[in-house]
């Protein structure tokens, strides 16, 4: 079982070189984002954000807020210097399962981060319930699943519990959701649902 702890220390040592060791793909984030519907006007929930790498993309497609959240404090606080100018982006440090929000999302995100979740079900179980009627609700990663499990496989295997199959996951997201997207290939992983 992964420790909240653990995974908050190590991302906490990780941070500061974080972007720098970013491997970025443009256009299957296009994609990854364009299935979880995030465009104009959107209220966008960025969980474990990191050191806020997918902000830009939300802001370059014009949504109307950015909420950003990461377990990680160093993670948290880079991300938030890095966005300390934009109005319409808030940066918390927390635990999404144990966050308040005063508002709901229209688009859920969870991007290159979902193994280090302990409970999959009670995250999306979590997640859904603060979309909006009709609002979506994406798991993705820039890479493939077997990428994915191999880069975890060594330092970070105490802090993840191992990229499940797409298929599994939607079937956790059918009891909450609709299915709308499932893609597992050589590139990209990605699930989403719409309430």
């Amino acid at each position: 079982m992964i420790d909240k702890k653990e995974v908050t220390e190590f991302f906490d040592r990780l941070a500061s070189g974080w972007d720098a060791e970013m491997i970025r793909n443009d256009d299957i984030i296009g994609i990854i984002l364009d299935n979880a519907e995030v465009t104009s006007g959107k209220d966008v929930l960025d969980v474990a954000c990191g050191t806020g790498v997918l902000i830009p993309d939300y802001l370059n497609r014009d949504v109307s807020s950015v909420t950003a959240i990461d377990i990680s404090p160093k993670m948290s606080g880079i991300a938030r210097r890095k966005f300390s100018a934009e109005p319409h982006v808030t940066v918390l440090c927390g635990d999404i399962e144990e966050a308040v929000f005063d508002k709901l999302f229209d688009c859920v995100v969870v991007y290159n981060a979902f193994p280090h979740f302990p409970d999959p079900e009670s995250l999306i179980a979590c997640l859904s319930e603060l979309l909006k009627s009709g609002g979506t609700l994406t798991v993705a990663h820039g890479m493939s699943r077997d990428k994915i499990d191999a880069r975890h496989h060594g330092s970070a295997s105490h802090v993840s519990n191992g990229l499940m199959s797409a298929e599994e996951l939607a079937l956790i997201f059918a009891k909450h959701l609709t299915v709308t997207a499932v893609i597992s290939n050589d590139m990209m992983y990605q699930v989403a649902g719409k309430k």
